[in-house]
């Protein structure tokens, strides 16, 4: 357990598809500072890029704003450590620069590259080939993504249709694993981050291990793939002239850090089979468990992550605080309005106290939150989000609890074969991430979900928390069996008996809209070229 008197402190980095925030963490998960620099994303059609030069003057921006405010702190400052978006892929060369733009996990492109390679001749099953879909499955517990957005799907697609950016790849990185080549010079990759290439044998959760068989099935050149290290491992030094650009000692180490989704779990301090929710642009379910298993029906698997010697399992949602966003900057506001504030929370604050003034159930309103199609537990790109039920008696009041409740039904949805994955009672539920922060949200939560929500201290923190534990790990200074001591919960929220039936009814209802409108989403929104 760590010494109540250890001072150090973790540079602790969270890169999102937003933006970069680097805060400084003590090792027992106290933020003592952060700032954020926000990162552009280029989107046009099934195209999503960012400009990974971008990311790295975002932590350089944000890293530097802390660090020059306070030489004290500075100098108590030991590690570096990284969570940040995965699913994204980074094509660097012999020198590390990176080469052009790099694909994020809202990037379709590869959807045509990776369907070719995972599709059988004759008798496929959802889309894919039944022993490749056998083989995947009991390798890493899960498969290469139809859509194209994964890892697998973006390096799939580089290799077919920008052949000569492939032959200049060294290696393909996601993007915690540049930030570290960028910190430290190591060309390496965390378990948690190479999972969705589908190229490792992922067994056993100490020795994660690249598969011969899966990476011809990818069709990639082996010695394209970077070494595998664990979250835990300290990959070196910072580069000198890093250290010397933020006023770092030399002996500054990085630790090797997380995708954003282990990085979270680890924030969350929650023991085994204990669930968290993430609510941010999107919004998953999680928690450790000490088998690989997969529920191939609902899109839902565990995986190798930050933790040695576990796994997490996952139930992910493509849309949960994007429908809020969606809503303030589509619906109620003009950008121009917004353009001031970044992250906006005046707007948020306001928004949540009308929800509040608005009873239980939106007046009979019901709003499926599918702007991006859903994950789980039904992986179908064509759903469409919608308000449903909606009258001339209805305000923009109504609209606003609607949204807030929908995405706590898709929740309710997503966690009934979640709880039948873990094998027991969910129980309660760890909140986190920045939808976390609403007091009017999180009772809401507890209501439709009808479990106990524990919102954590500093939610809108979990990743960079959850970097500094790992870092903490790495160091030596904790064990990963110290952090539920170290939980901070600002609140339980408790369902409300009284409101039980109310949100049983309405979940019926949830789940017989997506059965009515699913047929006419098909025809609506089926992909061109394929049967409507």
């Amino acid at each position: 357990m760590r010494d109540a008197a250890d001072q150090r402190l973790v540079l602790a980095v969270d890169l999102g598809t937003s933006g970069c925030k680097s805060a400084l963490v003590a090792l027992d998960g106290t933020v003592q500072a952060w700032a954020f620099r926000p990162v552009k994303l280029q989107v046009q059609g099934a195209l999503a890029e960012q400009d990974p030069r971008d990311w790295w003057s975002a932590f350089m921006g944000s890293a530097g704003e802390l660090l020059a405010a306070d030489a004290a702190l500075r100098r108590r400052v030991v590690a570096v450590c990284c969570s940040a978006q995965t699913e994204g892929t980074v094509c660097v060369d012999a020198a590390g620069e990176a080469i052009g733009p790099a694909m994020t996990w809202l990037d379709a492109r590869g959807a045509a590259a990776i369907g070719r390679r995972v599709r059988g001749r004759l008798l496929n099953v959802e889309g894919y080939g039944p022993l490749k879909l056998w083989r995947w499955l009991r390798l890493t517990g899960g498969a290469p993504s139809l859509s194209g957005r994964d890892s697998a799907g973006h390096m799939a697609y580089i290799r077919d249709q920008e052949p000569a950016r492939y032959e200049r790849t060294r290696k393909f990185l996601n993007v915690p694993d540049y930030l570290n080549l960028r910190l430290c010079g190591r060309l390496c990759a965390t378990q948690d981050s190479l999972v969705t290439a589908w190229v490792t044998d992922n067994r056993d959760p100490h020795r994660v291990r690249y598969d011969a068989g899966l990476i011809d099935a990818l069709g990639i050149d082996a010695d394209k793939l970077p070494e595998i290290v664990k979250s835990t491992d300290v990959l070196g030094p910072v580069l000198p002239e890093v250290a010397q650009a933020l006023g770092l000692d030399a002996k500054t180490v990085v630790v090797g850090g997380a995708v954003d989704t282990s990085a979270v779990a680890v924030g969350a301090a929650a023991g085994d089979f204990e669930p968290h929710l993430y609510l941010g642009t999107s919004s998953w379910l999680g928690a450790h468990v000490p088998f690989m298993k997969t529920d191939v029906r609902h899109k839902i698997a565990s995986v190798p992550c930050a933790v040695g010697g576990r796994y997490l399992a996952m139930a992910l949602q493509s849309t949960a605080g994007a429908n809020l966003s969606f809503l303030r900057d589509r619906i109620l506001y003009h950008p121009d309005e917004l353009a001031a504030d970044e992250e906006h929370p005046a707007v948020y604050e306001a928004l949540n106290r009308i929800a509040a003034r608005v009873p239980p159930g939106a007046r009979g309103l019901v709003y499926t939150p599918w702007l991006l199609g859903e994950r789980t537990p039904v992986d179908d790109p064509c759903l469409r989000a919608g308000l449903i039920n909606l009258s001339l008696e209805h305000s923009r009041e109504d609209i606003f609890r609607a949204f807030l409740e929908g995405v706590a039904l898709n929740t309710r949805w997503m966690l009934e074969p979640f709880a039948r994955l873990l094998g027991r009672d969910a129980g309660a539920i760890s909140a986190v991430g920045g939808g976390a922060q609403s007091d009017v949200w999180c009772q809401i939560m507890a209501d439709v979900t009808g479990r106990p929500i524990r919102q954590l201290a500093s939610p809108i923190q979990a990743n960079a928390i959850g970097a500094a534990f790992i870092a903490a790990v790495g160091l030596g200074a904790l064990g990963f069996s110290d952090l539920c001591s170290l939980r901070q919960v600002r609140r339980t929220y408790e369902p409300a008996s009284a409101l039980r039936r109310l949100y049983s009814d309405k979940f019926e209802t949830f789940k017989e809209v997506r059965t009515r409108l699913a047929p006419l989403y098909h025809r609506l929104n089926a992909p061109q070229g394929s049967p409507a």
